[in-house]
């Protein structure tokens, strides 16, 4: 059924929620919430009706925590000895060498100790293009670690690559806890010995895919780890949660190395370079922000193969942990299926949203061009994402930071209207002046009557209709649209779910 079957034309429904009488309406609301007691309600309905459940809120400043960095050459174990110390499968391992090609952070406890576990891409001392990067991003996690786990292969035995980052490790003064890798059994343990001629002391002989001697090496690293990091930025927990979503090649990682003002993240032109999240908190607009750097999602879960499987779920867990999603388009290519699919994953989660459409500086030559394409985006945008027409647009270009500090008010925007809450009695009174100017249809002879509202939480907004008939969906959607254009909730989704009651019989 057409959504303007509601319509009915002009209304004044703005101007009489402008001149609400608020404690009138709070009473008449109240009013309505005791008729209630005539139907028949369960418990979940009586805990709804008691107390509105808001969003989270406060901002907790903390100590930074310790960080502890594993470095090593390509596939030595690395990621499967950050799995192991986590103790679930977080970072992306695979028999391929130098699946982790960025400096990924993770929050680790151990014997009721807190840290932060730093992942890196295999270190190659002569290393170009791709590996060049990785290799620096090594350097910069030793840097920002207060302890360091430098993981051999003690089956292979040092390299002249290991021998290259003894160097490097020395010369940064850091406790390093040298760390033999594979050693699965007790037969094994003189492979772990002969790596004392690396000059770094005792190795620790452990089996990163058993979990052999890792509780060991973590008892020893906890005794030189200090309590408060005395590298990292001190970690604050209030900072808002910003998941980067996209797919492939849209110029994620650009966005977030360009915030950060600074390589965070490995960018190459070779698309799906993202693998894990990438969690780093920016300052934007005097504000810190925490921003994951989220793999590029891949058609589709199934069809992802090894790592980029791996890599299209924790995209789904980043979202899961963010408030706000930043979805970046590429405006020089048409927006596509997938483009739709990751916007609709984001209202499936129920995040804040804002549109970056990326590259923006390229449609501003005044060329036929690119003024064709400009009139097809705009057609695009009409046809594609109506249905986010009310999620903030920023145009910018992450290359360059055009336009980046209007990335800022969107966000702030989107989260307040995340967070808004309409008063019980405000809302009562917005259902009764829109049904009394559009009532619902009739269907079968009846009509179902809104018999109370209520906003159930937020993040995101979530009202909750009692009602004595089914409403249908287009009158739900039209609900919907006109509270969009009486209140303000750019940005954010609204879920309007109903609960049909009948009267209790006497």
């Amino acid at each position: 059924m057409a959504d303007d079957e509601y319509e009915g034309g002009p209304d004044h429904l703005a101007e009489k929620m402008e001149t609400l009488d608020e404690q009138l309406a709070e009473a008449r609301a109240e009013t309505l919430r005791q008729g209630l007691a005539d139907y028949d309600l369960d418990d979940e309905d009586a805990a709804l009706l008691a107390g509105i459940a808001l969003g989270e809120d406060g901002i907790q400043f903390l100590p930074a925590l310790p960080v502890v960095a594993i470095v090593g050459r390509p596939n030595v174990g690395k990621s499967q000895l950050v799995n192991r110390i986590l103790g679930r499968r977080e970072a992306v391992v695979e028999d391929t060498p130098g699946v982790t090609r960025d400096r990924v952070t993770y929050k680790a406890e151990w014997a009721d100790r807190r840290f932060t576990l730093v992942d890196t891409g295999g270190w190659e001392p002569d290393a170009k293009g791709i590996d060049r990067s990785v290799a620096a991003q090594a350097e910069v996690a030793i840097d920002l670690s207060d302890v360091v786990l430098f993981v051999v292969d003690a089956m292979v035995g040092a390299t002249s690559t290991d021998e290259h980052v003894v160097r490097l490790l020395r010369k940064s003064g850091k406790p390093v806890f040298l760390v033999a890798n594979k050693i699965d059994d007790a037969r094994q343990e003189p492979e772990a010995a002969a790596l004392w001629n690396l000059g770094l002391g005792e190795p620790h002989a452990v089996s990163a895919i058993h979990g052999r001697g890792v509780a060991d090496l973590l008892d020893e690293v906890l005794k030189t780890l200090p309590e408060v990091s005395a590298v990292a930025k001190a970690e604050i927990g209030g900072p808002r949660r910003v998941a980067i979503l996209g797919r492939p090649n849209v110029g994620k990682s650009s966005l977030l190395n360009k915030a950060a003002g600074e390589e965070r993240v490995v960018v190459n032109d070779l698309a799906g370079t993202t693998r894990d999240p990438v969690d780093e908190v920016v300052e934007l607009g005097g504000k810190l922000w925490r921003l994951v750097d989220t793999a590029g999602i891949r058609r589709r879960v199934h069809m992802a193969q090894g790592a980029d499987f791996y890599a299209s779920l924790r995209t789904s867990a980043a979202l899961e942990k963010a408030e706000v999603a930043v979805v970046v388009l590429d405006v020089s290519e048409t927006i596509s299926e997938q483009d739709v699919r990751i916007i609709d994953l984001v209202l499936e989660s129920g995040r804040a949203l804002v549109l970056a459409f990326n590259k923006w500086d390229r449609l501003n030559d005044d060329d036929l061009e690119n003024q064709d394409r400009r009139r097809y985006l705009e057609r695009e945008i009409e046809q594609d994402l109506a249905h986010v027409a009310w999620a903030p647009r920023v145009n910018i270009s992450a290359k360059t930071g055009r336009h980046l500090d209007k990335l800022v008010p969107a966000l702030e925007t989107a989260l307040e209207n995340w967070d808004r809450r309409i008063p019980t009695g405000k809302f009562n009174a917005f259902l009764a002046e829109l049904v009394a100017e559009h009532p619902h249809p009739l269907r079968g002879g009846k009509q179902p009557r809104i018999l109370f509202g209520t906003q159930a939480s937020t993040r995101p907004p979530t009202f909750v209709l009692f009602t004595t008939g089914f409403l249908d969906p287009g009158y739900r959607r039209f609900i919907q649209r006109r509270l969009r254009e009486i209140y303000p909730f750019e940005g954010t989704p609204i879920v309007v779910n109903m609960r049909v009651r009948e009267k209790r019989q006497r």
